[in-house]
């Protein structure tokens, strides 16, 4: 006989508790952890592929990391300083930004030269803040990103349990289902089938079409001669995964650096211009609907409040855990508004009437 719905109620309200506790308490510690799941959980259908075709397991996963650490290093070799030289570059030149801008303005604003014009003051407080944080905020994104990552215990730690637990997904999975309460298992499988259908075509396809365009606009963008071109487009490329917002931001940065260094050669500026044209005709036409498909279930919105929720409260760990827990909540969310529209609160007369209780 299973327990009453209020008992199930509690025992599952405990549960999420004690996550969201472990979560809070334990953040920096789960790190390497979780990125060794989302790296096995993004690499298991191909361990899957190549089981089909003949390989055992672990020569599957052994076949899989060594390609992975063969790549991992050639970016380690290839692009990591220069991107950290383009950041530092940027850092350095940021008070001659300031300085340009602010001239440019005046000359091209006269009414900005009195010293009262409400304009003059509102701007240059405007460029003041941003000259002083600019600097500020690059050094605690790095600092941050830099602590985050725990240094080397994240990149030694996490690459081993992910190797684990794709050698062993399979059986996870198996004995997971083993666990779920009879009377729920099906229901489960079923929203838990739904929430990998979602994490799939989000986190995989998604996930794709981010490297794609990011390196499409880092190497565009470098070609054309864009001084801080690689880090303009890989800002675009990681923020693609939510929709419109990668192209603006990464296209507003890379214009407004091309308006910079390209000023009176509009070439140049049109030039980066249509790099970001293009890649948005390519993504929206070719790599979304083939990558991802139209069935995520993951609204834009919904996506930045779960990472900015799940990264106040939980920081960098958060960030990480929110897209899936984000698509959890919506197929649960879905679940519900299901019932609730079979129920007889929701269909009233019309349920009773069908149930013969009139």
């Amino acid at each position: 006989m299973a327990l009453p719905v209020k008992q199930q109620v509690t025992y599952w309200g405990i549960a999420a508790g004690v996550f969201f506790l472990l979560m809070w308490f334990l953040g920096q510690v789960l790190l390497p952890f979780v990125l060794g799941g989302a790296i096995a959980y993004v690499l298991d259908p191909l361990a899957d592929r190549l089981e089909r075709r003949g390989l055992s397991r672990i020569v599957a996963s052994v076949v899989i990391f060594a390609l992975a650490m063969l790549v991992f290093a050639l970016v380690l070799l290839l692009v990591l300083p220069m991107l950290v030289g383009q950041v530092v570059t940027l850092v350095q030149t940021a008070p001659a930004f300031y300085e340009t801008l602010r001239d440019a303005l005046v000359e091209r604003f006269p009414a900005l030269i009195q010293e009262e014009s409400t304009a003059r003051q509102t701007i240059a407080e405007i460029l003041e803040q941003a000259r002083s944080q600019i600097g500020g905020i690059l050094s605690s994104v790095l600092s941050s990103a830099g602590s985050a990552m725990n240094g080397l215990v994240v990149l030694v730690v996490a690459p081993v349990v992910a190797f684990y637990l794709l050698l062993d997904w399979d059986r996870m999975t198996a004995s997971v289902d083993d666990l779920l309460p009879r009377d729920h298992a099906p229901v489960i499988r079923k929203l838990a089938t739904d929430i990998d259908r979602t994490l799939a075509s989000f986190v995989r396809g998604q996930g794709t079409v981010c490297l794609i365009l990011g390196t499409f606009y880092a190497i565009s963008l470098m070609l054309i001669g864009l001084q801080f071109g690689l880090i303009a487009g890989l800002v675009a490329g990681l923020l693609t995964f939510i929709p419109y917002v990668g192209a603006l931001v990464g296209g507003v940065l890379s214009i407004g650096l091309a308006l910079f260094q390209f000023w009176g050669d509009w070439i140049w500026i049109a030039a980066v211009a249509a790099v970001f044209m293009i890649g948005q005709a390519v993504e929206g036409n070719f790599l979304t609907p083939k990558l991802v498909g139209s069935s995520v279930g993951l609204h834009p919105v919904w996506l930045l409040f779960a990472l900015a929720a799940f990264g106040t409260l939980f920081g960098f760990v958060g960030m990480l855990v929110a897209v899936p827990v984000a698509a959890m909540m919506g197929v649960l969310a879905r679940y519900g508004v299901a019932q609730y529209q079979g129920s007889r609160l929701y269909r009233g007369l019309e349920a009773r009437g069908e149930d013969g209780d009139i």
